[in-house]
């Protein structure tokens, strides 16, 4: 596979990606034992915004690896 059609594969997961975690991070922050704490709250928006990251180092990686 060449790097451009990585870099289009990549384009795609990546935006599938941040569509699946930013719907998941809406459900699960309506749940109620979270809607009721604000401790709570703030620690789970700040993993929800930052552990998307995690899924994406190596999507971001693949596409970045040169052709052979």
């Amino acid at each position: 596979m060449t790097i451009r059609s990585r870099k289009f594969v990549g384009t795609i997961a990546l935006l599938l990606l941040v569509v699946v975690w930013s719907l998941l991070g809406m459900t699960a922050a309506q749940t109620p034992w979270l809607a009721n704490s604000g401790v709570l709250q703030a620690i789970f928006y700040v993993v929800a915004g930052i552990g998307w990251v995690l899924p994406a180092m190596p999507i971001v990686s693949w596409m970045a690896r040169p052709d052979a």
